[in-house]
């Protein structure tokens, strides 16, 4: 009983510090594209309309170019599905751009490593950032979150983080290995 009542404390702190907004959009499940409207091509993305938006679409669009613009469709909608998980989780910033620029300003000790590694970040391919901009339009609009099944973290198969080993694999889409943080609900 006493690990029920520890995880309803967990759902109830995540819940408080869920957004309003957010909360809204999760009640009315009608704005949310449908899962199989989604196709994880370039045809199909192609045929999107180009995206424009606010400051948290600019985060995660630069975030995709910068971290996946070189994957599939399917493994940009998983890297953004990963920086949208952390939104939506209290040990993480609650906005897409505190998310991408958490730790920013420490040499490699940042979060998404463009954002740290000492190299400016210009936009030298358009069309990528065109494709990347309708794929985190889509996801901040609420295009399900269907591939990593609520992963957190991920990395290239050229790296082996130490965290790696602690955390579960969820996905591996394309040259990126997804894993979910694990859930901690008591300590002895």
């Amino acid at each position: 009983m006493a690990s029920a009542d520890a995880l309803i404390k967990i759902e109830q702190r995540g819940l408080s510090s869920a957004k309003p907004a957010h909360l809204r959009k999760l009640l009315n499940r009608e704005s949310l594209p449908d899962a199989t409207a989604v196709s994880y091509s370039r045809n199909w993305i192609k045929q999107q309309p180009k995206a424009v938006g606010g400051k948290q679409w600019e985060c995660l669009a630069e975030a995709l170019y910068f971290e996946a613009r070189g994957e599939s469709v399917k493994g940009q909608f998983a890297v953004a599905e990963v920086i949208l998980n952390r939104v939506d989780s209290p040990r993480y910033p609650n906005s897409v751009c505190g998310v991408v620029h958490q730790g920013t300003g420490k040499k490699y000790g940042c979060q998404f490593t463009y954002t740290c590694d000492g190299n400016p970040e210009s936009i030298h391919e358009p069309k990528a950032f065109t494709e990347v901009g309708k794929v985190a339009k889509l996801m901040i609009s609420g295009a399900p979150r269907a591939l990593t099944d609520g992963a957190t973290h991920y990395h290239t198969g050229r790296v082996k983080p130490k965290w790696a080993r602690k955390f579960p694999l969820t996905a591996e889409i394309g040259t990126h290995l997804f894993y979910r943080q694990p859930t901690r609900l008591s300590q002895n």
